[in-house]
């Protein structure tokens, strides 16, 4: 029998009560959702499957490769797109999607993303079009790779699509600050694998440098106001956490004095 589900929807999800609600809300387009629970203590599970969701729990996964190639053997649809949770999809995208799924002259697609942060629209600062890889068709993904910032294993030609993915960032400063202590220390960890040169004075300055430089003045991060500013200033605070982790792997090492 032909399959007959064109499209599957697969979101990533731990404890995500508070704003599933909304993405769910816009995939009534998709033939299937698929949500992989990696460990969910509150109602996400349950918020799912009133929208008709398909949840699978998976809590050994090790990372966000695992728990997307957990998603891509689950997915039956002809093409896959994955979204999360405190993403969601207007009606100029849903309308895009169906078209490509329908009649695609491309093998996966890459999304333009629009970032609210602090309940605003970022438009600088690198935070636009923040172009992320989410659509395959299914025998085109092979699989999803890396320890951090997982990237999709594919084959064929690569589209871009025009209209954006809505991404409501709704962590705090708290949360923010807790998840980069959490990704930093990956991150450090893999520059150790790598050989980073030892961290002194002269590579914390110009790395944090290079990161203000970019976000402020080569992307204007000011010109989204206040909130713009405090998001450079936090995305240097970031990369110097993943340096100084860097050092600490180094110190423990010998590396460095």
């Amino acid at each position: 029998m032909k399959n007959t589900i064109k499209l599957s929807a697969v979101l990533i999800v731990k404890n995500e009560a508070l704003l599933i609600s909304k993405c769910l809300q816009s995939l009534d387009f998709a033939d299937e959702i698929v949500v992989i629970d990696t460990g969910s203590t509150d109602t996400t599970a349950q918020i799912a499957q009133k929208f008709g969701a398909r949840v699978i729990s998976y809590t050994t996964g090790a990372s966000f490769a695992d728990w997307r190639n957990k998603g891509l053997k689950e997915a039956k649809g002809e093409w896959i797109f994955y979204i999360d949770a405190d993403e969601r999809v207007p009606s100029s995208l849903r309308k895009e999607l169906l078209s490509v799924v329908n009649e695609s002259t491309f093998d996966w697609y890459v999304i333009p993303r629009s970032n609210f942060i602090f309940k605003r629209e970022f438009r600088h600062g690198g935070w636009w079009p923040d172009y992320v890889k989410r659509v395959f068709r299914r025998d085109a993904l092979k699989m999803w790779s890396g320890d951090l910032h997982e990237e999709p294993v594919t084959e064929g030609s690569m589209g871009y699509l025009k209209n954006y993915l809505v991404h409501d960032k709704h962590e705090t400063l708290a949360e923010m600050v807790e998840k980069t202590n959490k990704w930093s220390a990956i991150e450090g960890k893999l520059m150790f694998d790598a050989n980073h040169p030892p961290m002194n004075i002269p590579r914390f300055i110009t790395g944090m440098g290079r990161e203000f430089w970019y976000r402020m003045i080569v992307k204007q991060g000011f010109r989204d106001g206040k909130e713009g500013v405090i998001m450079t200033m936090y995305q240097v605070f970031s990369r110097f956490c993943s340096y100084a982790k860097l050092w600490e792997l180094q110190m423990k090492a010998g590396q460095v004095k």
